[in-house]
């Protein structure tokens, strides 16, 4: 490098605060210099302490992104932040708490930001100017400044640092002729596109490090998550799973929109009237199906012996005898009496949790509607109201049917290079079972379903679109049962890893926090009697909830799509090279 290459630089090197080393040390010492050092002998820790000093938070960022070694990356982008804070730039400190990758550490690194106290003069950045000369002078050409008797000079200004080898004091101009302002507006304008969640989209794309990674900002910091985040920006069915390993990220795409809450407290979509999906079932979820060795969960609401016992005898006296009119309501609640309260029973997941409470709520409703006890829609009649018994024969006896939700996808479909998956299915389904009585009370599974209870069980499948829009809660667990598949698929084909994801802040119980309530332990036994032939029969009903996605995604239960449809997703969904660092979805 030679003297009158530096002196033409050195000519034109004046800037305000916020761009003193922009277009000066960069410039002088090159790309080079910023990978490592050149022979005017300045390391790169040395560079960003300098821009540390100068109050060059922007240069320091791009200085640091250019570490090879991740720890030593996010060891820097922490000091960075914290210098930051300190001269009171908080938001700034946030985003260069955005460029850690590591979850844990990002945890770490934002606790000492929100216990340094801001910097002083109003808060406002205040450069360390002597350590920023003396880093020139040592450095750059030591026997070209004034100080040792050459023409070069640098001083303090109230803007920044002005400096100029023949000594000349220059003022800026108002043009901004390095284009940052254009920039900076354009960037603007680019974050604007990326605000508006209750925009319709055919296909929603969230980012789940990203989102991990605001979802920690916000509520480490102590603030409350916007609604998009706990709606997960309006996401109303996960279509797609995309890995992206050069760009180390995890996504996750389907249709979104606009959303609304209804008087039970369910968040549902105005295009759909379906329920969007929660950010808490997918921490809930992901806890157990990510981190358990057995990734399979649900419920069980069954009977208790002792219950089944006291009916069986009450009926046996009862036999033979008629009721009279007015009777059945009087008989009925006998019935319910005798039998009891049923048992719940949570598997896998902490019952504690909403999205435990989901599985119970859908159970035992749909054994309500099963039994007459609340309304089916169209074409979903009753158990007791689909028997046929032909006048004068008997109607069938008294048996305890088991009615249970599992997963139901018609295939999970993968690119062949497993860098997109598809899901394609209705998510969930009602399978059904008859149970004999034994006179003490016990179940005996028989393995089969009789006709009428298999009618049931397959008219709630097919009309369960219609159903979830007049009660949610069935929507809701379909949601679920997505996010267990879309769990499963990131455990086994070990998607995570590939982008470096670790996800430690929603693994982590002392992570994000989960939510919790009363855990239900019993409900009011379902229950319903009719009249056939001036006979009444009696049904009662057990069952649950089976999620089990391990069995759907599990080696060679994955076939590809050759159709070259999931992989053309998979391009298009790309994350924008131009989205914004605080961004965390795209259209």
């Amino acid at each position: 490098m030679n003297q009158a290459y530096l002196d033409g630089k050195m000519k034109k090197w004046f800037f305000f605060q916020k761009m003193i080393l922009l277009s000066t040390v960069l410039s002088w010492l090159g790309s080079g210099m910023i990978g490592g050092g050149t022979e005017l002998g300045v390391s790169l820790p040395q560079q960003i302490d300098a821009y540390l000093a100068a109050g060059e938070f922007s240069v320091a960022l791009e200085a640091a992104r250019s570490i090879a070694d991740p720890g030593q990356r996010n060891q820097w982008f922490e000091r960075i932040a914290l210098a930051q804070a300190q001269a009171g730039a908080q938001q700034a400190a946030y985003q260069s708490l955005r460029y850690i990758s590591d979850a844990q550490t990002r945890s770490q690194a934002l606790q000492k930001v929100l216990q340094t106290p801001l910097g002083g003069a109003g808060g406002g950045v205040q450069p360390d100017f002597d350590s920023l000369i003396k880093l020139i002078t040592s450095t750059v050409r030591p026997n070209s400044w004034s100080e040792v008797g050459g023409p070069g000079a640098v001083t303090p200004f109230p803007t920044g640092v002005l400096i100029d080898a023949q000594g000349l004091l220059q003022q800026a101009g108002a043009e901004d002729a390095t284009g940052q302002l254009a920039a900076l507006r354009q960037a603007s304008r680019t974050l604007l596109l990326h605000e508006n969640a209750r925009r319709p989209s055919r296909l929603r794309k969230i980012s789940l490090p990203r989102l991990e990674r605001e979802v920690q900002l916000y509520l480490q910091s102590g603030l409350s998550l916007p609604e998009q985040m706990q709606v997960l920006a309006g996401l109303e069915r996960i279509q797609y799973l995309f890995v992206y390993p050069e760009q180390q990220d995890l996504v996750l795409a389907g249709p979104a929109g606009p959303w609304h809450p209804d008087s039970e407290g369910h968040l549902l979509s105005d295009q759909t009237g379906l329920p969007v999906l929660r950010l808490e079932d997918l921490v809930v979820v992901f806890r157990h199906t990510l981190q358990k060795p057995d990734a399979r969960f649900g419920c069980n609401i069954t009977p208790t012996e002792e219950g089944l016992r006291r009916l069986r005898e009450y009926l046996e006296q009862r036999k033979g005898r008629p009721l009279r009119p007015g009777e059945q309501s009087k008989w009925l609640a006998e019935l319910r009496s005798r039998l009891g309260r049923q048992k719940i029973e949570v598997n896998g997941l902490d019952p504690h949790t909403r999205t435990a409470r989901i599985l119970v709520e859908a159970d035992y409703h749909m054994k309500l509607i099963g039994m007459g006890l609340a309304e089916g829609v169209p074409g979903v009649r009753s158990y007791l109201d689909l028997i046929e018994a032909p006048k004068g024969m008997a109607p069938p006896p008294m048996e305890v049917l088991r009615w249970w939700f599992t997963l139901h996808y018609e295939a999970v479909l993968a690119s062949p290079d497993h860098l997109a998956f598809a899901l394609q299915g209705q998510g969930i389904r009602v399978l059904s079972e008859n149970e004999l009585l034994t006179a003490e009370g016990k179940r005996v599974h028989t393995g089969q379903a009789e006709p009428t209870n298999r009618l049931f069980a397959k008219s709630f499948t097919d009309h369960l679109e219609e159903l979830a829009r007049k009660y949610p809660v069935y929507g809701e667990l379909r949601n679920i049962a997505d996010l267990a598949v879309l769990a499963a698929l990131i455990r086994n084909e070990r998607l995570a890893e590939q982008v470096g994801w670790k996800a430690w802040y929603f693994l982590d119980p002392a992570g994000y926090p989960v939510a919790y309530g009363p855990a239900p332990t019993e409900v009011e036994s379902v229950v319903n009697s009719r009249e056939f032939n001036r006979r009444y029969i009696l049904a009662g009903v057990s069952g649950g909830v089976w999620i089990n996605p391990a069995e759907l995604v599990k080696p060679g239960a994955v076939p590809h799509d050759y159709t070259g449809k999931t992989e053309q997703q998979h391009t298009a969904a790309c994350p924008p090279a131009n989205l914004p660092l605080e961004s965390w979805w795209w259209d």
